[in-house]
């Protein structure tokens, strides 16, 4: 069985990015917790994932983003199976603009 992730310092690490209410204070912030490459793959697997949603090729996937096809097959596992929480975001983010 995988690790649990409801701890009470991943609760404080969100409710903390909760606070963060620019871009620039997500830029501050993400650049003291991540290390540069965590950042990319973060971001990396983000933009899979709306690829995902726009019914893109893997092939098209991995040429404009550099994932891997196993990346790509995960982030898709995520969308079918996960929680919800790419759709949550992306929703959201479409609400915005």
């Amino acid at each position: 069985m995988g690790k649990n992730i409801h701890t009470d310092e991943v609760t404080r690490f969100f409710e903390a990015v909760l606070t963060l209410k620019t871009v620039d204070e997500c830029y501050a912030f993400f650049e003291d917790v991540c290390t540069i490459n965590e950042l990319l793959s973060i971001s990396q697997r983000l933009e899979v994932a709306h690829m995902l949603t726009e019914h893109k090729t893997y092939l098209d996937i991995a040429e404009k983003t550099g994932a891997s096809t196993s990346t790509i097959s995960r982030v898709n596992r995520s969308l079918v199976y996960g929680k919800d929480g790419y759709s949550i975001a992306f929703a959201r983010m479409k609400d915005k603009k």
